[in-house]
């Protein structure tokens, strides 16, 4: 997009398909009609946010690279950054808590990762840089201290992996950290403690490799400020290695909050957060918790949950968004972060919020970050 100094792009996991012919599917039948939506805003070379899953990191081969690579030259795009958190399915059924699995206690996230990462440089080879966005280190419920050894050997192994890919390539990939709500890793906090508990074990070139996915919604429901955020993660010499562009539900009047129940749907976790008069933080893993929380006298002042909406959108009818969040943060960005819309929940949202097809849902959204960073 003309005037932009930062790459935008949108992530492909709005688009349901787990395998490498699904990626290449959705890449003709949606990215590009995002593009053309875009018209003279789109950005060229047009950046690609690809969700890569377990089963299509398993499918790609040479002839894969090849195709992905001669699909990027026909229609002038490039691979900007990958989506490594969801391994496995991720549309029309139930993921919840599983969207962490494998997380870092395991071998096969490990192997998973170094496996992105290789993938990215064969589909990039001349990037000077590419991220890899993860898991927060696993879902908090039934984590324990003692698996920390595990955790910090895992993801050392895949920092060390990418330091060598940089060696042998020329090509910087990151390992961006992303911390979401009922996770190991939620707030700033618990991202800067885990950063000053694994660095000590890095080397520098290792330590080179490993950033932050910065994920607007999920700081936004923590009731996280967006200057307090990037104040501390610069003071912490902490890189943002892609910003994800997202917005949450935000209701702050009685009825507001009753309605934040209608977004209740069988798919994916809706963590809440509600704030009480008094300044206290009552966190709930899903919206059948908060509204029993409800049930039970709990009188919320404001509260806000994880729903992925469309960016947009200041209001929804039903409730509002915590698309301020996003005005305040997105001009206090470094010129250079790469910017990833990613409003996954697009296939549960009401139908009423529905009025656009996903393309143009997309490319509204695209559109929207371009004026505000034009505005600022």
């Amino acid at each position: 997009m003309a005037g932009l100094t930062q790459p935008l792009t949108y992530c492909s996991n709005i688009h349901p398909g787990e395998g490498w012919v699904d990626v290449m599917n959705n890449l003709n039948a949606h990215a590009l009609e995002v593009k053309q939506r875009l018209g003279d805003q789109a950005q060229r070379p047009f950046p690609l946010g690809l969700r890569i899953a377990g089963q299509a990191a398993a499918e790609i081969d040479a002839k894969a690279v090849a195709q992905f690579q001669e699909w990027c030259h026909q229609h002038d795009a490039y691979l900007l950054t990958i989506n490594g958190f969801p391994y496995g399915a991720f549309h029309n059924e139930r993921v919840k808590e599983n969207v962490y699995l494998p997380d870092w206690r395991e071998a096969e996230r490990v192997r998973y990762t170094q496996s992105l990462g290789d993938i990215a440089v064969q589909l990039q080879p001349d990037a000077r840089t590419l991220s890899i966005s993860t898991v927060p280190v696993a879902f908090k419920d039934g984590f324990s201290e003692n698996d920390w050894p595990a955790v910090l050997d895992n993801i050392q192994s895949v920092l060390a992996h990418f330091a060598n890919l940089k060696q042998s390539t020329g090509v910087h990939v990151t390992l961006a950290i992303e911390p979401e709500p009922a996770c190991v890793l939620e707030t700033t906090d618990e991202l800067l403690a885990f950063f000053e508990r694994l660095r000590p074990r890095l080397t520098l070139e290792q330590n080179a490799h490993l950033g932050v996915c910065f994920d607007c919604c999920h700081q936004a429901v923590e009731f996280e400020e967006p200057e307090a955020c990037l104040q501390r993660l610069t003071e912490a010499e902490i890189p943002i290695a892609k910003v994800q562009v997202s917005s949450a539900l935000q209701a702050n009047t009685t009825e507001e909050v009753g309605r934040l129940l209608r977004f209740n749907e069988p798919v994916y976790l809706h963590q809440a957060v509600a704030r009480t008069s008094d300044g206290g933080l009552h966190a709930f893993s899903d919206l059948p918790a908060f509204e029993a929380a409800l049930s039970n006298g709990l009188a919320p002042e404001e509260c806000r949950v994880h729903f992925h909406v469309p960016i947009f959108l200041e209001h929804l009818g039903d409730c509002g968004t915590t698309q301020p969040f996003l005005k305040r943060l997105l001009p206090l960005l470094p010129p250079n972060v790469p910017l990833e819309v990613e409003t996954y929940s697009f296939g549960v949202l009401p139908e009423h919020l529905k009025a656009d097809s996903v393309g143009e849902s997309i490319a509204r959204e695209l559109s929207w970050v371009k004026m505000i960073l034009d505005d600022n």
